[in-house]
């Protein structure tokens, strides 16, 4: 249909409003700023400059400027800027940032009302004029641009219609902050290169106390986002220099803000350990399916127009038949021509269509790099990249997501191509989000396996972040500024640098007294210590990431049994605690109750936690070896209680610990070992051994009701406690005997419960539960209290061969055992997420704080107040007398391998030096001397380093010098020649050297 059939239909209009709703997309204005270095990196700049000019009459107090050295705009292209959604970038296989013509447009009107461009390219300068002022003050609806143009040598400007031209000046003259042509060609000016861009942002927006959204005034080589705390912030969303840092995951264009260059990050190149991971999925769809439609609908056309142009030919040529004049044959040739082209595009567009629809079978394929940040653990979580430009960062997936320790520290990164995932307008977000959280799901799985990978948790999470000084209980404190783990730090991550020259990254390689260094801005190849790589013709190095492989859990059927049998024991165990559980329907069937069934109503999980945290641990003090040893030798005579006479006690109920302690035999005094549940508490040793030392209680009519079962029980309890006194006793005795403070007897008479002093002079009853200070009933709560104490605790369990980080949730506990309920930080999909493992199994271990070596005074002070962070205990029980002689051997030849020149004590000493002496070692000292010798020979090779390339850089400037100075007379001697040649022959031409050697070549050929 023709297009003149529409002209009388409706046409969309863009308001004026548009421009204010289009800003609104960016929700973070650092996105808004990025939009134009966006535009500067597409256009292929080497350099853009950010900074502000201080304009006071101006809203905001300032103007922002964005100056960049790229390819530039002529009147046309200038002229797409104005059109909202065109943009020259949009192709399937485009890796440029921009797609939909937009950015200039909705970042400028997101930063202020109005700005203006200035843009040169070949021989044109062309002024854009974009203002929400002149709109206002105007009151006009429709948006209106003006786009005056000038010749770049002439300053004459290009135009056919002069009023436009006056027209459009005037305006710019009167709302834009340049009051004349003079002004305009001062920026224009600015513009230093052959082409480039200049915006100009101007009456910045304002937030409700009247101070401009973006801060220029607290730090001076910064754009900060006003109002934003320094503390629990990203960088990233405070310091725009942040941001600029990891915009792109390969920089190739030097940013400058307020002057000062950024120090651009490869994230790959900034990780401890990286490792990639190739990840392939047929899941990524929409963007490809979309071009699939896209395709098969231009062939679609291009197949009606090839039918329709061979339609024209066939009837064309039936209606010539044989008339073979000049002029038919003609037209018959163009349509003939036409209708081939017409074909040949045809067929082009559906091989199109068939590969785009082969791609959308096949799997799409992507990278992940992972690795830990020791400069900054809390920093952590994905990076995701879309065709180089940052999309979304510090997303947390996978283990991170638990809140735990586990994958803590670790940064991934992946870049996207537009055919994958599509981003947002405002490039802040992708389009698909189901896609997006597919991606990362995926991303998620490869962080646990890049966790295994690392054994960074079997190694033990804490020690590994004291190595590098992270030393405070706090995640996000600060890592340690102490030299040895600054330098700790430096040898791990080799610096990556960007050579302003050629642009190229170069590794330098580690040096000791480069680690605060501060390199300029102006690092050029010249400068770099390695001499392979200290020149810019010098290809750049890859970075050499190692490769892993996602590895699924795929249990035997072994491990299927196993993990069957698990919780096939687990429930018949809980099947029997219920078939032992009585139902008590009177008093009769409380009377029945096991005596060990506390009366006390049982308190709620959270108020037993409550309660437990509130009650404080008593310290667990050493045997007592003086005590010990004075103690009589016979263990009957401690055994049987001094007489004494006891006042008689208000009448009262025999309560049933006391009963049952009375009932049963005298037992020694020895450390309880918990094995009651909170249900059912069992009595402690103490409350025993006090009702054995009260006489005449009558104990008869209670023994009838214990059951054979818990007087069993308590027998081997007795016959354990024994043990374990026995083996405190032979401890004793091979320590030495050494005076005790005060404050040691007091905690050991306090701490540990039911054991009574033989020579302790005896005491009324009243007085003796005066003197403990607790009743029986009190310990049995206590029991229960001290099993309820292990919630909380962080543990790793052992679950198909592989060991995982949890926290007991939950205690279980019966006559036999006491079983843990733990919640797992992080396990595959195929094993549960919590699970009852048995206390002191081989399956589970606990884990340990870090001594308090490696703590400061303030982790000190934490781990007094609460639990102290955790890591696995992989340490044996104890270390035997060829472990101490093997690791004194390794002390001795660690100590001459390393040994100073000169150092106080010979080196010849530290062979026969005893364990001892080793220990008393002036460490500090000898490591101090090493240090400053280390040092004093890196600084040697450090100075003849920069003695040669002093050398070599006066070297190349002179041989620069020499060569200016040859091309030069060369360059006279050849005009000498065509001047001598236009003497002797006037009408010789010549115009350029190769002209010029052709022809004194061909005189010599023809001499010959």
């Amino acid at each position: 249909m023709a297009y003149s059939n529409y002209s009388n239909l409706s046409r969309a209009q863009l308001t004026f409003e548009y421009l204010h709703t289009n800003s609104t997309t960016h929700e973070f204005l650092f996105g808004a700023l990025a939009e134009l270095v966006d535009n500067s990196r597409d256009a292929n700049a080497t350099r853009i400059d950010i900074y502000t000019e201080k304009r006071q009459e101006m809203r905001g107090g300032y103007m922002l400027c964005f100056l960049d050295d790229g390819i530039g705009m002529n009147p046309d292209e200038a002229t797409h800027v104005i059109q909202f959604g065109k943009s020259n970038k949009r192709s399937p296989e485009s890796t440029q940032i921009g797609q939909y013509g937009n950015g200039l447009k909705s970042g400028s009107m997101r930063i202020g009302k109005d700005f203006i461009l200035f843009t040169k390219k070949e021989n044109t300068l062309t002024c854009l004029f974009m203002s929400r002022t002149f709109h206002e003050e105007e009151g006009l609806d429709e948006v209106i641009v003006p786009l005056p143009s000038w010749d770049l040598k002439t300053k004459e400007p290009l135009t056919s219609d002069p009023e436009k031209y006056a027209i459009e000046t005037e305006l710019i003259f009167k709302y834009s902050p340049f009051k004349n042509q003079e002004q305009l060609m001062e920026q224009f000016n600015k513009i230093e290169s052959s082409s480039g861009t200049l915006v100009i942002i101007y009456n910045l927006k304002l937030m409700d106390n009247r101070e401009p959204e973006l801060d220029v005034e607290t730090d001076h080589q910064d754009i900060l986002m006003a109002g934003t705390p320094v503390e629990g912030v990203k960088p990233e969303r405070r310091s725009f220099r942040a941001y600029a840092a990891v915009l792109y995951i390969d920089p190739r264009m030097r940013i400058f803000i307020q002057g000062h260059k950024v120090r651009t990050k490869r994230l790959s190149c900034c990780l401890y350990k990286p490792r990639v991971y190739k990840y392939t999925s047929t899941r990524f769809k929409t963007r490809a399916e979309q071009e699939v439609k896209k395709a098969d609908h231009l062939a679609k056309i291009a197949e009606e127009k090839a039918r329709e142009a061979e339609s024209k030919q066939m009837a064309l040529e039936a209606r010539l038949g044989d008339d073979l004049s000049k002029d038919s044959r003609a037209i018959l040739r163009k349509v003939q021509d036409s209708a081939m082209m017409l074909r040949r595009d045809c067929d082009m567009k559906k091989r199109v269509l068939e590969a785009k629809q082969k791609a959308l079978k096949e799997p799409k394929e992507l990278h992940f790099i992972f690795g830990v940040n020791i400069g900054q653990r809390d920093l952590d979580g994905m990076f995701v990249y879309n065709c180089s430009r940052l999309i979304k960062m510090y997303e947390k997936t996978g283990p991170q997501l638990e809140g735990g320790m586990a994958c803590g520290g670790v940064v991934g990164v992946v870049d996207v191509p537009y055919l994958i995932v599509e981003p947002t307008h405002n490039k802040q977000d992708f389009a698909d989000a189901k896609e997006y959280r597919h991606l990362l799901r995926s991303m998620g799985e490869h962080l646990a396996q890049y966790w295994k990978d690392s054994n960074i948790a079997q190694k033990g999470i804490v020690k590994f972040w004291d190595e590098f000084g992270y030393l405070s209980a706090s995640w996000s404190a600060p890592p340690s500024s102490e030299p040895r783990y600054k330098r700790r730090r430096a040898m791990e991550i080799p610096l990556t640098i960007q050579c302003d020259k050629c642009l190229k990254w170069r590794t330098l390689p580690f040096q000791m007294d480069a680690v605060d260094k501060r390199y300029p801005d102006s690092w050029v190849c010249l400068m770099n210590p390695d001499s392979s790589q200290d020149r810019c013709d010098a290809p750049e190095q890859k970075q050499n990431v190692p490769c892993g492989v996602l590895k699924k859990d795929k249990q035997t059927p072994e491990d299927k049994q196993k993990e069957l049998a698990e919780k096939i024991k687990l429930q018949q165990g809980k099947l029997e605690a219920l078939q032992k559980t009585s139902t008590v329907k009177s008093v009769a069937d409380v009377k029945k109750l096991p005596l060990d069934v506390s009366m006390k109503p049982t308190e709620s999980p959270s108020q037993a936690t409550r309660s437990s945290e509130r009650s404080i641990t008593r310290p667990r003090s050493p045997p007592l070896a003086a005590l010990l040893k004075s103690a009589p030798p016979s263990r009957a005579a401690s055994q049987r209680p001094t007489r004494a006479p006891v006042t008689p006690l208000p009448p009262a109920k025999a309560e049933p610990s006391r009963s049952r302690g009375a009932a049963k035999p005298p037992t020694p005094p020895a450390k309880p070992v918990a094995k009651a549940t909170a249900k059912t508490p069992a009595p402690s040793r103490g409350s025993r051994t006090f009702a054995k030392a009260l006489p005449g209680k009558p104990a008869g009519p209670r023994k009838r009701i214990i059951d054979q079962d818990d007087s069993e029980d308590e027998e081997e309890d007795d016959e354990e406690e024994e043990e374990e006194e026995e083996e405190v006793e032979e401890k004793a005795d091979e320590s030495e005997e050494e005076p005790q403070t005060k404050k040691s007897k007091m905690a050991a008479a306090s701490g540990n419960r039911g054991k009574v002093l033989e020579k302790a002079s005896p005491v009324k009853r009243g007085k003796l539960d005066e003197a403990s200070g607790k009743s029986p009933e009190d310990d049995q709560e206590n029991d229960t209290k001290n099993i309820q104490k292990d919630r909380g605790l962080l543990v790793e369990v052992r679950v198909n061969k592989e060991w995982y980080t949890g926290k007991v949730i939950a205690v279980d506990a019966n006559k036999q055992s006491v079983r843990w309920k733990v919640k797992f930080d992080y396990v595959p999909r195929s094993t549960p997420k919590d699970r009852w493992v048995f206390k002191g199994s081989d399956d589970v271990r606990l884990m340990r704080p870090p001594s308090p070596i490696s703590q400061t005074p303030d982790t000190q002070q934490e781990s007094e107040k609460g639990p102290a962070p955790m890591e696995p205990d992989t340490t044996q029980p104890g270390t035997s007398r060829e472990v101490t002689d093997s690791l004194v051997t390794m002390l001795r030849t660690m100590l001459r391998y390393f040994f100073p020149p000169a150092f106080r004590i010979p080196k010849d000493d530290v062979n026969s030096m005893t364990a001892e002496e080793l220990v008393a070692f002036p460490l500090k000292e000898y490591f101090q001397q090493y240090e400053s010798g280390l040092q004093a020979l890196c600084n040697s090779y450090q100075s003849r380093a920069d003695a040669r390339a002093k050398a070599v850089e006066e070297k190349s400037n002179s041989n620069e010098v020499k060569l200016k100075e040859a091309d030069e007379k060369l360059q006279k001697l050849r005009t000498n020649i065509v001047a001598l040649l236009q003497k002797v022959q006037e009408d010789i031409d010549i115009n350029t050297d190769d002209e010029l050697d052709a022809y004194i070549e061909d005189l010599l050929t023809k001499g010959d």
